[in-house]
């Protein structure tokens, strides 16, 4: 009956629905662009395939909502609640999800292409081959997520937590991840080309086949990192810290790639007017292991 209802009133032209409660209700599939449904209690409720675009659904509960291949394009969503929500497939492109709750929602095949998620929470989200080019996501808790193939050239990145995500195959083409904390991140087969990662924390971090072509890894903390088979001609790894001083081993081995351009290492004749090549860097990191 709610159902009914409601879409009688969106025919006659209203768009005003604050503080509804359409909670389980199932509107798949249904046209309802441009309504204002700030506060709305929306846990559960079947919104698949549906039409929102341009809807206001500003601190609405949304937790276990399927909004499966929903067409929300500029849709307003700040500080709403979609925990455990289904929104696998849907079209997010320019969504406002600033202080959005997003812990352990299916954004799977999603489309959030230039959306703006500031200090969203997406803890243990899954993200598979999402895509957040352009997207804003400062201040976004990626903790435990799985961004596995997702798209993130060109995004803003600053502040961004990422423990213990996965971002094994992720696009991060362009992107600037200075300082950021990626310690124990799964970063395999990412590609990273021309991304800045100066004075990142990437301890312990899988970047085994990693493409880092003119990578910024300055000052880059890359101890205990898998480097194998990774791509890094032309990377900038100037002062990276391969592996931690200590009393016992730091005469037999470089700590910085620096430390390792001076001691001139016979078996690779590395030097500074030399072409940073991968199989030379990634023999002698994998040498080292450095841990």
């Amino acid at each position: 009956m709610k159902t009914e209802r409601l879409r009688q009133l969106y025919e006659q032209g209203i768009r005003e629905f604050p503080e509804i409660d359409l909670r389980g209700e199932n509107l798949s599939r249904a046209m309802l662009i441009c309504v204002n449904l700030t506060n709305a209690n929306l846990m559960g409720i079947n919104l698949s395939r549906s039409f929102l675009t341009k809807s206001i659904l500003k601190q609405a509960s949304l937790n276990w909502a399927d909004l499966t291949y929903a067409k929300m394009s500029e849709i307003h969503l700040e500080e709403a609640d979609l925990t455990k929500a289904n929104i696998s497939g849907a079209f997010m492109v320019k969504a406002n999800l600033i202080k959005a709750r997003l812990s352990g929602a299916d954004l799977s095949h999603t489309n959030l292409r230039a959306a703006d998620l500031r200090n969203a929470n997406l803890c243990g989200a899954n993200l598979h081959r999402v895509n957040l080019r352009e997207a804003n996501l400062e201040g976004v808790n990626f903790n435990w997520a799985n961004l596995a193939e997702a798209r993130l050239s060109a995004a803003n990145l600053a502040g961004v937590s990422f423990f213990n995500a996965n971002l094994s195959l992720a696009f991060l083409k362009d992107v600037d991840l200075s300082g950021a904390d990626l310690e124990g991140v799964n970063l395999s087969e990412a590609r990273l080309g021309e991304s800045n990662l100066e004075k990142a924390n990437l301890k312990g971090a899988n970047l085994q086949g990693a493409r880092l072509r003119h990578t910024n890894l300055r000052g880059a903390n890359l101890i205990g990192a898998n480097l194998r088979d990774a791509q890094l001609d032309e990377a900038d790894l100037t002062g990276a810290i391969l592996k931690a001083e200590d009393s016992s081993s730091v005469s037999s081995t470089p700590t910085t790639v620096e430390e390792m351009y001076r001691r001139k290492d016979k078996r690779l004749q590395l030097n500074r007017s030399q072409t940073r090549e991968v199989k030379a860097y990634s023999s002698y990191f994998q040498q080292f292991q450095l841990s």
